[in-house]
């Protein structure tokens, strides 16, 4: 096909993306045609969400820049939902949407009449319209760039349909930019030497290592790290990914913080975070997991989030796996000083919550117990399986019982809490690592908001497996509204006993219905055996409550304040 503005975006985009997510929308079919020129795999959905979430999740496991195309009108409104998502993430995607002709504005065209950029612009680092052809090398450049830079997150350009298919002159194009960025900032003189004074004279630090520290693409400096200076090192965030699951130093998720101090193990004194933002991920303001008066060590690539919910001891705005290496290689030569006790309570916090269940029965009124189904589903993996967890308090009880099996990563819900993205990032993972099983595991609820995309695993040929627990509720809704309106008086909280393997079975998957807990790691394996996508329904119990969501609801005793769901009570005075 003739250069034109479609083939010439494939063009440029070839070496950056071997993926575009993507649903038809003949607006872009001279993009297409383009991608296939140049050997882009175009791999198609039956939601645009979905293929955005997919580009996403492709993102978070390469922790490079995903790619994502949506048609326009219904298409981009579609695709809105995943760009949000990745935007209050931090997640580098550049997302292709189409648009009518300019040459047509204000005439009731089809698929028109919405200002797309202006309802990009919130969600995105950058959202622009390509205007003519010539500009679209310098464009994506600067697109791409802008989204792997500094804190990383989602960029937009609008591609009317006449841009795209105008024949394009090879000759009127002046060479851009290429679309990766360069090296990245290491740490200030001042700064480095106040945080490894903190370090040095820490007795019980920890590390939490972020989203910051992903997007680093680090080749083991991490590890480096922990291993010479014996510090501990916890994640959080959404697509979590720390140490080796065997490594010495793994204390596992944050939340093993809140389980040290149940346990009476102590607190931490230094705490280093590295590419983490405290927020959702550390139960809100310092105090709930981080100890308030620990010395904070905060290392972000963006300045504006250092400090963000309360003060911090030393700031430090550079990039957190060159902080690191700048720690070692100051450091060099002299001994650091023995953590091991510290370390060893730290590690084995997080096998608190299996002390928790461990007597728990395996059912609760006729039905599989979560955490136990959970576990038992987790278990049958091999290990360095990547796990998705999509639903409320599903989410929770995959992460609770994640000791289970040793995952290579665990992508989770965000701060926006977004249920529905399991089937697109269990895509978008399994595209980015197809030498790996994916696993999702997700609630009904969750599960009912892109289930088509079974249609899309079969068609590729993806073996995802998902495994489905099945209370017949929004289960942190019906437990939340239990609490705050009073037992009984929960509302619109209820769903239908749906066959879900039916639904997969339909679309060409293998699917399982289990019912008794000697079956679930069974089932799964066969799942997992079966080398095709896969759904296992586990019929378990609502009338077990998530310490998550009890944890989220605050203080119910309070007398003067206002109890309401997921954030901090509203004082009466």
């Amino acid at each position: 096909m003739d250069l034109n503005g479609g083939t010439l975006l494939a063009k440029t985009l070839a070496g950056t993306a071997p993926v575009v997510f993507t649903l038809h929308g003949g607006h872009l079919d001279s993009f297409y045609r383009g991608c296939a020129d140049e050997g882009i795999e175009l791999l198609d959905f039956r939601h645009e969400a979905a293929a955005v979430n997919a580009a996403d999740g492709y993102a978070r496991v390469t922790g490079g820049l995903g790619v994502a195309a949506v048609t326009s009108g219904p298409g981009f409104a579609n695709g809105f939902a995943g760009i949000t998502n990745a935007y209050a993430d931090d997640v580098p995607l550049l997302v292709i949407v189409a648009a009518p002709p300019l040459r047509e504005v204000e005439t009731r065209e089809l698929q028109g009449g919405i200002d797309q950029i202006a309802a990009l612009t919130p969600v995105t680092k950058w959202a622009h319209r390509i205007t003519t052809p010539e500009r679209i090398p310098d464009l994506v450049g600067l697109a791409v760039r802008r989204a792997l830079s500094g804190r990383p997150g989602p960029v937009a350009l609008e591609l009317p349909i006449d841009v795209a298919f105008r024949p394009v002159n090879p000759a009127h194009v002046r060479p851009a930019g290429a679309p990766r960025i360069g090296a990245r900032p290491g740490p200030g003189r001042r700064a480095l030497a106040e945080a490894l004074e903190a370090l040095e004279g820490a007795e019980r630090p920890v590390v939490l290592v972020g989203e910051g520290a992903r997007w680093a693409r680090d080749g083991g400096t991490l590890v480096e790290f922990a291993e010479t200076t014996g510090i501990p090192v916890l994640y959080g965030g959404p697509a979590s990914r720390g140490l080796p699951p065997r490594h010495p130093l793994n204390g596992h998720g944050v939340g093993s913080l809140v389980a040290l101090a149940m346990s009476g193990g102590g607190s931490p004194d230094v705490v280093a975070l590295l590419g983490f933002t405290p927020g959702l991920s550390s139960g809100g303001r310092p105090g709930a997991v981080i100890p308030a008066d620990a010395k904070i060590v905060q290392v972000d690539a963006d300045a504006g989030e250092i400090g963000r919910l309360g003060p911090v001891h030393v700031a430090v705005q550079a990039d957190p796996v060159e902080t690191m290496a700048a720690l070692l290689a100051a450091h060099e030569g002299r001994p650091w000083r023995d953590r091991r006790e510290w370390a060893e309570k730290v590690v084995n916090a997080h096998r608190l919550m299996d002390l928790m269940y461990a007597d728990a029965p395996d059912e609760v009124g006729g039905r599989l117990h979560p955490y136990h189904a959970a576990r038992n589903a987790l278990a049958a993996l091999d290990p360095g399986a990547i796990v998705i967890a999509d639903g409320g308090e599903t989410a929770g009880w995959v992460s609770s019982a994640i000791t289970a099996t040793e995952p290579e990563l665990l992508l989770n819900h965000g701060h926006q809490g977004h249920l529905g993205i399991g089937h697109g990032m269990a895509i978008g993972a399994q595209r980015a690592e197809p030498g790996r099983r994916v696993v999702q595991i997700t609630g009904d609820g969750a599960v009912g908001f892109h289930i088509q995309e079974f249609d899309t695993m079969v068609r590729h040929g993806l073996p995802i497996v998902t495994v489905v627990l099945s209370n017949d509720t929004w289960g942190m809704s019906v437990h939340g509204q239990d609490v705050v309106l009073g037992a009984g008086n929960d509302l619109i909280s209820r769903l239908a006993p749906t066959p879900y393997e039916k639904v997969a079975q339909a679309f060409g998957a293998h699917g399982e219905h289990v019912t008794e807990m000697g079956e679930v790691g069974p089932a799964v394996r066969r799942a997992l055996d079966s080398g095709r996508p896969a759904l296992v329904n586990l019929a378990v119990s609502n009338e077990v409550v998530h310490p998550m969501t009890t944890a989220m609801l605050g203080d119910v005793t309070a007398a003067d304040e206002i109890v309401i769901p997921y954030y901090e009570n509203i004082p009466l005075k």
